[in-house]
């Protein structure tokens, strides 16, 4: 396992350094990174990732937001988005990642998942290999956003292992906080050398101290029980306007901008921006963990 891993990143490195390759196009801006993940589904995930990147668009980034559930991919569905082509197309060779790149009227482009697709994790070395170079077409954004599957998959540890930060996404509901705590303690003892930042959002909470509270009892157990460092990147009100947002398939933080978990939302990309993206990070060191990043044979 460990030459194959070996011989992925050497194939990398031997990828031409004009044209399409993934450090020639990653080496010339730096990109930063960010993985969205949660221990279930229903927590808002999707909703915080795609409200992020529109955070980011407003402070003047280049953003692009990446459905990488493969399996129920919702993000066209929060935009209201119909779209012609998708991560299917791009595995497939049918499209490549220009042609499946989409621009929305919210300033960010996105690319969308494809629904009852195998995991990235699953496809050949020749599909990984397409894939990862089709990703470095993305190195001139600013901010890459990808919202991950909920729960705990080879695909969900493959992206946050390779992201500069990983954000987990949880609630005040007992249930949500055991799992949010399950998929720390996965990353803690599945993935070797953890260098990304990580971080946690409470979302839908009903004041501060809810928030506060939560955030210092996942916090102090993965200290505890796992010698990881987590760190407390805010709260997202539990606001009516998310719900109507959701209806009308709108970005809450595009209908209401001023609403609570709107104004939650932009605090937390403001912290993000002061934090710098290291010089092993971006869009290079991305794609080469990504592609070396080998799975347990089952």
């Amino acid at each position: 396992m460990a030459d194959q891993a070996e011989t992925l990143r050497e194939m990398m490195k031997k990828k031409p350094s004009a044209g399409r390759g993934a450090d020639a196009a990653a080496s010339q801006h730096k990109t930063r990174i960010i993985a969205v993940a949660s221990g279930k589904g229903g927590v808002g995930k999707t909703n915080i990732s795609t409200n992020m990147a529109l955070a980011y668009a407003r402070l003047g980034k280049r953003v692009v937001l990446m459905d990488a559930d493969l399996g129920l991919a919702n993000v066209n569905v929060v935009l209201g988005i119909i779209p012609k082509y998708n991560l299917y197309h791009l595995i497939r060779k049918q499209k490549s990642m220009r042609e499946i790149l989409m621009d929305t009227s919210y300033g960010i482009q996105i690319v969308a998942g494809a629904s009852g697709f195998a995991k990235i994790a699953n496809l050949s070395e020749d599909e990984r290999q397409i894939f990862v170079q089709e990703l470095s077409e993305l190195s001139s954004a600013d901010v890459i956003i990808i919202d991950t599957s909920a729960g705990v998959s080879n695909n969900v540890l493959s992206f946050v292992a390779a992201a500069d930060e990983a954000i987990i996404v949880t609630t005040p509901e007992p249930t949500a906080i055991t799992d949010a705590y399950g998929i720390i303690k996965i990353i803690a003892t599945e993935i070797d050398n953890l260098s990304l930042s990580l971080k946690l959002i409470v979302n839908r909470v009903r004041s501060v101290t809810e928030g506060k509270k939560v955030a210092e009892r996942v916090i102090n157990i993965a200290g505890q029980f796992l010698n990881l460092k987590v760190d407390y990147l805010g709260y997202v009100y539990d606001d009516p306007a998310v719900h109507q947002a959701v209806l009308r398939q709108r970005p809450f933080l595009a209908m209401d901008p001023k609403g609570k978990a709107s104004i939650c939302v932009q605090h937390m990309v403001g912290r993000l921006e002061k934090v710098p993206v290291g010089q092993e990070g971006g869009l290079s060191r991305f794609l080469r963990k990504l592609l070396g990043r080998q799975q347990p044979a089952s």
